[in-house]
């Protein structure tokens, strides 16, 4: 029964945080959609920012692949505090400031289904960008980045919840911004990224490719303040495969979120805070939940 349950539902769940995992004995992606809210695409100008990502998960339906709830009684709780300290350098390539960045992870997560309990606590992947280019100009930014996912956390298929992923995934970034000018500018922005992953190392089992998009529409009331929608829409691109998955493939998953932000801005202290709050809707074979997000920003 547990086999069973781990296959039919936990192979099609979403990773949540600057890289939550809730896993199975299968795969899923590591990128914790909705980590990124407006702007996202931009990144700071030089210097060393130290950044801590607070993103809960929370979920009491998993949908089916046709988008329909499953009949069964489903909770699932998540949280991930991650520290990502970002260094942005005058080096230039190609007139973009050459940076770089790392995400350090701890994870929580609990998993209730059918009568079967599983939580647990620790060192989540840790997620190494090596390389961002930025581009600002008066009205638009562009940004590019390479970064992997290393599986440091402790991975057991045997388990409903650990906190890491068992693969290496590789993930590429590709995203802009345009705004306008005045202390009340709006701003538009859409960052995408798509991961790559490797072969699980306890199950064999290969993750399909990941498609994630952010977007973000915003107006600055003041300097200090802006408000704004953001949304998410997260896709499976190919079949996962491997041992133990039925007919050789697994059901694609999606998702779509969409919800408000509030950022602010201390300029004495050069300290960033925002927060945000994303429904899901359209979810096919995981869960359809709700994502909030606190984001503090430090700049040294």
């Amino acid at each position: 029964m547990r086999t069973q349950l781990k296959t039919t539902v936990f192979a099609a769940t979403l990773s949540v945080a600057s890289s939550i995992a809730i896993n199975s004995a299968h795969a899923q992606q590591h990128y914790p959609i909705g980590a990124e809210g407006i702007k996202a695409a931009t990144l700071p100008p030089p210097g060393l920012y130290l950044r801590d990502y607070n993103l809960i998960y929370f979920a009491d339906q998993i949908n089916d692949p046709n988008g329909h709830a499953m009949p069964m009684k489903f909770d699932l709780t998540a949280y991930a505090n991650s520290i990502r300290p970002i260094y942005i350098t005058d080096f230039k390539v190609l007139g973009a400031n050459y940076g770089m960045d790392l995400l350090v992870p701890l994870v929580y997560s609990s998993i209730n289904v059918a009568g079967h309990h599983d939580d647990s606590f620790g060192l989540g992947d840790l997620f190494v960008e090596p390389v961002t280019l930025s581009w600002h100009w008066s009205h638009a930014d562009l940004s590019v980045a390479y970064g992997f996912w290393a599986p440091t956390g402790d991975y057991d298929p045997a388990r409903l919840s650990t906190p890491g992923s068992g693969f290496w995934s590789h993930m590429f970034t590709l995203g802009g911004t345009y705004h306008t000018a005045g202390t009340n500018a709006w701003s538009a922005s859409v960052l995408t990224r798509y991961e790559i992953a490797t072969e699980q190392s306890d199950t064999g089992i290969t993750p399909g490719d990941t498609f994630s998009l952010e977007w973000g529409l915003s107006k600055a009331f003041r300097p200090e303040i802006e408000a704004g929608l953001i949304g998410y829409y997260q896709q499976q691109v190919d079949d996962a495969s491997g041992p133990g998955i039925a007919g050789g493939s697994q059901p694609s998953r999606r998702v779509f979120g969409v919800g408000p932000e509030l950022s602010l801005f201390c300029p004495k202290l050069g300290f960033f805070v925002s927060a945000r709050y994303a429904r899901e809707f359209g979810a096919e074979a995981r869960p359809d939940g709700n994502t909030i997000t606190v984001t503090l920003t430090k700049r040294f």
